[in-house]
């Protein structure tokens, strides 16, 4: 049997389920390999995918014996066919953070299901922890990533547009073995930096303009993600000091950031930090990235996270001045036992662009 499927139905029983209906297409991706739109059912004795005509031909391709994976075109399917798959099934799992209420309800009915129960993310959970060949792949996008960063020192220049470097960034990572984007690059120049999120207009750089840049590729279906900050011909003495402070402590952090640390003690220690330096961390130290460009672990104060050996998260700290400049540094990071390595590995010094 398909071995992430095998180690499911062990969880299962944990959670006391007799079966469990997967919606979530990353969550399917992870579980199968399949990228089909469908739906994932796991049931007493089978797994069954449901999917229509348009995607058969595809997931027979992907499938093999050993999977041991049902396909069923929901076309072919009667009322008594959805009856019958949780049958003798008292209790029976859903993913309450994806399906829509709506959904819910069609699941209860359509499959006649006394007992829907929440199952608390348990798959997106041990997608956290990332297997050797999921790390291989990550790895693999980090190493694309920084390739295109030490392009893109010699592309930036005074008179180029944020929209133009951002489309140079999807261009080289494209062309360079990447299958997609992670997601769509930021690039902020000036005052447009200190917005953690901005997206990239027709401001053209200019002599002195802080520039900001976050960008990542997938490779396989697996992301990367890095944030680097450089300066047009110059950088201020205020200026200076704010970044080196901010990689003073990110990598303060990133000596935490090992197995079985709390990340809520570790953004706690962050925050603390800059308060000391009259600052604010506007945002998530870092978030998990994987199948997704955001997944667990989330790197915040809401919930206590134990850092486990082959999580893959960012490291991400940034300052942020309304209406003059932002400066952000982050980079991929694999967690283990006794440290961590940054996989994304581009330099972290400040870099003055000329």
């Amino acid at each position: 049997m398909n071995q992430k499927i095998k180690w499911f139905r062990e969880r299962m029983r944990i959670f006391d389920l007799d079966g469990m209906i997967v919606s979530n297409p990353i969550n399917i991706e992870y579980l199968t390999g399949l990228k089909a739109e469908g739906m994932l059912l796991i049931t007493r004795k089978e797994n069954i995918f449901l999917t229509d005509s348009r995607y058969i031909e595809e997931v027979k391709s992907i499938l093999t014996v050993d999977d041991e994976i049902i396909i069923n075109n929901y076309k072919d399917l009667i009322d008594y066919d959805y009856e019958r798959f949780f049958s003798f099934c008292e209790n029976v799992g859903f993913e309450e953070y994806y399906a829509t209420y709506a959904k819910y309800k069609e699941y209860k009915q359509k499959f006649k299901i006394n007992n829907l129960e929440e199952t608390e993310k348990i798959i997106e959970k041990q997608r956290a922890i990332k297997e050797k060949s999921e790390i291989i792949k990550i790895k693999k996008a980090c190493e694309i990533t920084d390739k295109c960063f030490n392009y893109l020192l010699q592309f930036i220049k005074v008179g180029k547009t944020e929209i133009e470097i951002a489309k140079e960034i999807e261009r080289f990572l494209i062309n360079n073995g990447a299958d997609d984007i992670s997601f769509k690059p930021i690039v902020a120049s000036g005052p447009n930096s200190s917005k953690p999120h901005a997206v990239p207009t027709e401001r053209k750089i200019t002599v002195g303009d802080v520039v900001l840049l976050d960008f990542g590729c997938k490779y396989k279906g697996y992301c990367s993600d890095m944030s680097r900050t450089v300066f047009m011909n110059y950088v201020t003495e205020k200026t200076r000091k704010l970044y080196n402070l901010i990689l003073e402590i990110k990598e303060k952090a990133q000596e935490h950031y090992i197995e079985g640390k709390n990340l809520k003690t570790i953004v706690k220690m962050v925050e603390t930090e800059f308060k000391l330096n009259n600052q604010d961390l506007i945002h998530s130290l870092g978030h998990g990235v994987g199948l997704e460009i955001h997944e667990l672990p989330f790197c915040n104060l809401k919930k206590d996270c134990i850092l486990k050996e082959n999580m893959v998260l960012t490291n991400e700290p940034g300052i942020y001045i309304p209406g003059m400049f932002g400066i952000r540094i982050e980079d991929t990071v694999l967690i283990n036992k006794d440290g961590a390595e940054s996989l994304t590995k581009s330099n972290r010094d400040i870099i003055v662009i000329k």
